[in-house]
């Protein structure tokens, strides 16, 4: 295996997604620098990550290693969407270029939360941001996300969570397209969103095939809902999350 033609296919797949190296190494859980050595040739990724390394860069593991030309952009992962509950109001009350800067500062905060528990964002929406968790522990790390950035950003929050097979990848016309996640499990957390806004006192709603995949929170005496969404076929059961 020619190391340097392995890092060549890392990179050129990271940069086509948009990513940084800092976004692989949350993803596959090893450190900005370990992705760096992958790209200059230097270091082959530990066997144990490849997988995770081959479903984020949406290629298969022979892809990666030089075998095959077969793309994989579909797995599975843990979407959380999060918003500041007070969006609408600040709108109302501030100029746009202050309300501007407000919105700056919530997304920071919460971009920061997720930077730190291994997440990669994938866009800002308003006072908010949709983001994904891959690779080991992807649901507790998600869950630990929302739990810590409702105590840690300025603003009340409401937070989805769910875990399912997402696709990532460039989404729309070649010439303005920009990475995007799509899927159900998308889908699911945005509802629970807007769900966990209106319907709870935490905040944070959680399907149960997030927090049934995590030994850290399986365990988590919430308020258990099972809310039937328009557009969605089946019913979603859905956790009360406490923030303690």
């Amino acid at each position: 295996m020619n190391l340097q033609d392995l890092g060549d296919r890392i990179r050129h797949r990271r940069k086509k997604y948009g990513l940084t190296q800092t976004d692989i190494a949350n993803a596959v859980q090893v450190s900005p620098q370990a992705v760096s050595k992958w790209e200059r040739g230097e270091n082959a990724p530990d066997i144990s990550c490849l997988s995770s390394l081959a479903q984020l860069l949406g290629v298969s593991i022979e892809w990666l290693l030089g075998c095959q030309s077969v793309d994989k952009d579909v797995f599975e992962a843990t979407v959380l969407a999060a918003r500041a509950r007070n969006a609408r109001e600040k709108s109302e009350q501030l100029e746009p270029r202050d309300f501007a800067s407000w919105t700056n500062g919530v997304c920071f905060q919460l971009t920061e939360t997720v930077l730190r528990y291994g997440g990669v964002p994938i866009k800002n929406r308003g006072a908010g941001l949709l983001c994904f968790f891959s690779g080991n522990e992807h649901q507790a790390r998600a869950i630990d996300t929302a739990l810590s950035a409702c105590k840690l950003v300025n603003e009340p929050l409401k937070a989805g969570l769910s875990t399912g097979s997402i696709y990532f990848g460039p989404i729309g016309h070649p010439d303005y397209s920009q990475p995007d996640a799509i899927g159900e499990a998308v889908s699911i957390s945005l509802l629970n969103t807007d769900w966990a806004a209106k319907n709870t006192t935490t905040g944070i709603a959680v399907d149960q095939k997030t927090l049934s995949g995590s030994t850290k929170h399986s365990d988590v005496q919430g308020i258990h809902h099972v809310i039937n969404y328009t557009g969605i076929s089946h019913n979603v059961h859905i956790i009360e999350v406490p923030v303690k």
